[in-house]
């Protein structure tokens, strides 16, 4: 989805990967996201997330939307989560979210690997691609 607020979001949370995917978590989901949402704060072109405010404001969501969104305010810096207690409770279109961020959170999608020859000697580096690539929008 792109939107001027996610847009503005994905410029605030670029080049930290654990917030790009945090933001990119919440922005796919489909709901976190939208003008004049209460823990999302505007300045011209810029835009952030209060965590604090996301936790409180999205209390009455379905069981498995505050797992989501939990998740995604650990990414952003917010309290950790417990994954025994938010992980099972997700649906499968959202586990596919959450594991696609937790890959990009970890690097993966820059990730470089050493290439070898037939005869196992290296001859160089290569990109590889990320362990979990986002999905593609429905």
């Amino acid at each position: 989805m792109t939107t001027p607020t996610a847009d503005a979001l994905r410029a605030w949370a670029k080049g930290i990967y654990p917030t790009e995917a945090g933001v990119e978590l919440l922005i796919r989901a489909g709901r976190a996201v939208y003008d004049g949402a209460p823990w999302i704060t505007r300045d011209g072109d810029m835009a952030w997330i209060d965590v604090d405010e996301l936790l409180r404001e999205t209390g009455a969501w379905s069981g498995g939307e505050q797992r989501l969104v939990r998740i995604a305010a650990s990414l952003l810096g917010g309290p950790a989560v417990d994954p025994s207690e938010d992980v099972p409770g997700l649906d499968r279109a959202n586990a596919d979210l959450v594991l696609a961020a937790i890959a990009h959170a970890n690097g993966s999608h820059e990730h470089s690997g050493v290439d070898y020859d037939d005869n196992g000697q290296p001859t160089g580096f290569s990109a590889r691609p990320t362990l979990y690539p986002w999905p593609e929008s429905a």
